[in-house]
């Protein structure tokens, strides 16, 4: 087991995307995302839609960070040569040896791109081959199908509901639970999530 280190400044990236520790001055670069694409946060537990909420938000992201809890990424599409979104890593158990994965959004022009499976690939093998984490867990609205189905793309395997289990911006919510673990990445997983990457590739070159 290795220790996350929160005072190191991750950089993780390969040919496609690169993902980048947010920082407070990085909320100029994201701004545009929360007044014009309001729709991202429609499922999110924190939206970050107008100034104020999306200041709430890198915060709390932020915040995670020096609790040595979470540790939020900004993410830059290198194809277009823009941020596309951000994404973090969140309830980090050093005692489990686990993490969850998520708060991840993508603005409307990237999304259906390959970009986020990009994204989910390297977080991944940061997660079990750098830091020897055992389990990665990812949990949504369990009415967001859209990120169910994307969660389910990458290898996730359901777990269950957790019904009504916390308060929501319109009330409350049930959560989907998945997750992958360290046996399964190696077993397999990595392999079937890199050859999706590789013919979505192969297709959008065509």
């Amino acid at each position: 087991m290795k220790t996350f280190n929160f005072l190191t400044e991750h950089i993780l990236e390969n040919n496609r995307v690169q993902l980048s520790p947010l920082h407070p001055e990085d909320i100029d670069r994201i701004l545009h995302f929360s007044v014009k694409e309001p729709e991202l946060w429609e499922y999110s537990l924190q939206p970050a839609n107008g100034l104020k909420n999306l200041q709430t938000y890198v915060d709390f992201a932020i915040d995670g960070r020096k609790r040595e809890t979470a540790y939020p990424f900004l993410i830059f599409d290198k194809h277009s040569q823009k941020i596309a979104g951000s994404t973090r890593f969140y309830d980090y158990q050093k005692t489990h040896n686990t993490t969850q994965l998520g708060y991840t959004w993508i603005g409307n022009e990237f999304q259906g791109t390959g970009l986020n499976k990009q994204c989910k690939l390297l977080m991944l093998e940061f997660a079990f081959e750098s830091l020897k984490l055992d389990r990665v867990e990812f949990r949504a609205d369990a009415k967001n199908s859209r990120s169910i189905a994307a969660m389910k793309s990458i290898g996730c395997i359901e777990e269950g509901i957790l019904r009504s289990n916390c308060a929501a911006p319109t009330g409350r919510r049930d959560s989907i639970v998945l997750s992958i673990l360290k046996d399964e990445w190696f077993g397999g997983v990595k392999e079937k999530l890199k050859a999706k990457i590789e013919k979505e590739r192969n297709i959008s070159s065509r």
